[in-house]
């Protein structure tokens, strides 16, 4: 009688545990589609709300060895430059290591693009989207792309003030506010989602560009470490929600995973950064498209594979 009166107990703690499950699994499931549709709707109407539609299909290789590289663009909606690419970067994630890397090109590179010559490397995504772009590396530095991203300034702000609430703290080395919309004083402070696209879009000094690059590598090197703490975690599907109209990408939702629990496992790994072109390896030239960077096209491709070889690491 005992021996039976513990084994209805036993199924009764199983059955018990089940329903717990259960509805935690319900719980988190509505959770993640009502915080994911809240975001949707603080979004508005982005840019790329119909991803696959805008641009011509994206042709990247397979990732291989475990290594992933992703063309990152950084689209000015606005009008600044008429559909030129203002920011080019590649990400490149190791699934083994769990280090990832980020290559900025300055967006004045002169290099040749497939069927329009000579030409600045951010006018490939004016002529024809990420595809071009990516062909336009593959010819002149030999690298392989598996996946893009086309990010529209626009949400850059939402989606700030959804990793990093409480805003990012960076030091302003003087005032900036010639056409980034906002008025930036120097020293440390904390910025909010729209001074921080003011800050990584800000060019009017002496260092021009450059300056740019550094800040925008510093400003996602900050909202990466953000993303992947505990409170950023949480706010992951509202953050998708917003971002989905801002973003256009043929990332899938199983490697988005993948490098997500990745981040996760190696945040303590500092993100490495690389410019190219690299110092002393270019020369300001001017071209019938312009003020261009006339780069050793060999120094700097070596430069790139060296950064991104996992035998450098």
């Amino acid at each position: 009688m005992k021996r039976r009166e513990r084994k209805a107990a036993k199924r009764r703690w199983i059955l018990r545990v089940l329903l717990v499950v259960f509805v935690c699994v319900i719980a988190v499931g509505a959770y993640v589609i009502t915080q994911y549709y809240q975001g949707l709707s603080e979004a508005e109407e982005g840019e790329y709300k119909d991803d696959g539609t805008t641009f011509i299909p994206f042709e990247g290789t397979e990732p291989e060895f475990g290594e992933i590289n992703i063309l990152l663009i950084g689209s000015d909606t606005r009008g600044e430059e008429n559909g030129l690419s203002d920011t080019i970067m590649i990400a490149h994630y190791n699934q083994d290591t769990h280090d990832i890397k980020l290559v900025s090109i300055m967006r004045d590179t002169y290099v040749e693009i497939p069927g329009h010559g000579m030409q600045k490397i951010n006018a490939a995504f004016a002529f024809d989207g990420p595809e071009l772009l990516r062909q336009t590396l593959k010819q002149n530095f030999d690298i392989d792309l598996n996946y893009y991203a086309v990010v529209d300034f626009e949400g850059f702000s939402k989606i700030t003030d959804i990793i990093a609430p409480d805003g990012i703290e960076v030091d302003i080395p003087h005032q900036m506010s010639e056409n980034i919309g906002v008025t930036l004083e120097p020293g440390k402070q904390v910025l909010n989602g729209e001074e921080l696209l003011g800050y990584v879009r800000f060019r009017k000094d002496e260092d021009g560009d450059y300056g740019r690059v550094q800040r925008q590598q510093e400003a996602l090197d900050k909202l990466k470490d953000e993303a992947v703490s505990i409170h950023g975690l949480v706010k992951l599907p509202k953050l998708l929600g917003v971002a989905d109209p801002y973003i256009d990408t043929n990332v899938d939702s199983k490697t988005i995973l993948s490098i997500g629990r990745g981040l996760i496992a190696g945040s303590e790994h500092p993100m490495e950064t690389l410019r190219i072109p690299v110092d002393h390896s270019f020369q300001n030239a001017r071209t019938d498209v312009g003020a261009v960077l006339d780069i050793d096209l060999e120094q700097n491709k070596q430069a790139l594979h060296d950064f991104l070889s996992t035998d450098a690491e």
